[in-house]
């Protein structure tokens, strides 16, 4: 009975709602509209995936943005892909209209630059330079922070995000600790953010992704048989009792666990294929691949930021897409292999 005094009301059965349309964003939607046949589609990652060898693959990717050579470098990669991904959020900022909104996916951002600083800090490493420059706080001001101790000034999430990292890490002396702390005050500050700018179609992003990063966690907990309770992230539609409990469940049991919530689907497949393979490539897979889904609902809204913020994320899967089949290409590594993790 604890689940259901503790469970959220869920009031759709694959998908929540994305919200009305904004008729501010016609034109822009339009854009976006546009941009979306020069997306590579899943025929093409299929193809690509069973190119021979890198050469191969540099010469299908030759007609595409991603354009490169043979001979190209992995550095060279990573800097072709990140200007990728930087161009992506211009071209999304240019195209909102509410600050608030590119306020929020700038904080992800800063908690994401949190993270490598807070990290160093306590191992009494360099800050170093090699953030990103695309947030909310610029990470020249990094060095300052942390060696005079002073974050007056800051937006309160990072505030908060520097305290709970340094705090969580002279608890156990853990490295990791650092990020778990970090990502509960990231789950708990955008969903707020996303509230007061009153976007459903945001609030029910955040809710599935956080839903999503604690399914990952309870089944990497469960695969190690390491329970920790105190890993799960608030504000998702799965409540954390029904996590808890799956530690006491075998695998053949674990997607019934879920039966009456929309991850049923893609959990049944995940556990199959870890059991068969003692591999999570095919579980992250379909966690994306159920994200993916509810972005692309957004094509059904004539009008408004949903679109806009769905090509965002979007194109940002499709960069992580091309990163991942180069590495792979570049490691031999077999195409089945690569099909499993890919999804578009």
């Amino acid at each position: 009975m604890p689940i259901l005094s503790e469970q959220p009301l869920l009031y759709f059965n694959l998908y929540p709602p994305i919200g009305d349309c904004d008729w501010r964003y016609t034109f822009a939607t339009a854009q976006v509209r546009a941009m979306e046949d020069r997306m590579l589609a899943a025929q093409f990652f299929s193809e690509l995936a069973n190119a021979k060898d890198i050469n191969e693959a540099a010469e299908m990717l030759a007609g595409t943005e991603y354009a490169i050579s043979s001979r190209i470098t992995d550095e060279d990669i990573e800097q072709m892909l990140c200007q990728k991904r930087t161009e992506t959020r211009v071209f999304f900022e240019q195209l909102v209209i509410d600050d608030k909104i590119i306020q929020l996916f700038r904080a992800k951002i800063d908690f994401a630059n949190l993270r490598l600083a807070v990290r160093r800090f306590v191992l009494k490493r360099p800050l170093g330079s090699d953030y990103c420059w695309e947030g909310n706080v610029l990470p020249e001001k990094f060095e300052q922070i942390f060696e005079q101790e002073n974050s007056s000034g800051l937006p309160e999430y990072f505030q908060q995000g520097i305290e709970a990292g340094i705090v969580g890490y002279y608890k156990n002396k853990n490295v990791r600790d650092i990020d778990l702390e970090i990502d509960k005050v990231e789950a708990d500050w955008l969903l707020k953010l996303a509230g007061g700018i009153g976007s459903i179609f945001l609030q029910e992003l955040l809710r599935m992704q956080t839903d999503l990063i604690n399914i990952r966690t309870m089944m990497r907990m469960k695969f190690t048989g390491l329970l920790n309770t105190d890993v799960f992230l608030r504000g998702g539609y799965i409540e954390k009792s029904r996590l808890v409990q799956c530690s006491d469940i075998g695998y053949e049991a674990l997607a019934q666990h879920f039966y009456a919530t929309p991850y049923y689907h893609f959990i049944e497949v995940g556990v199959n294929y870890l059991e068969k393979e003692d591999s999570f490539l095919k579980f992250e897979a379909v966690c994306d691949e159920h994200l993916l889904g509810f972005l692309k609902t957004t094509r059904y809204i004539t009008a408004g930021v949903q679109p806009i913020i769905a090509h965002l994320l979007l194109k940002e899967h499709e960069i992580r897409m091309v990163r991942t089949v180069l590495a792979c290409k570049r490691a031999n590594i077999e195409p089945k292999v690569i099909l499993d993790r890919i999804v578009v």
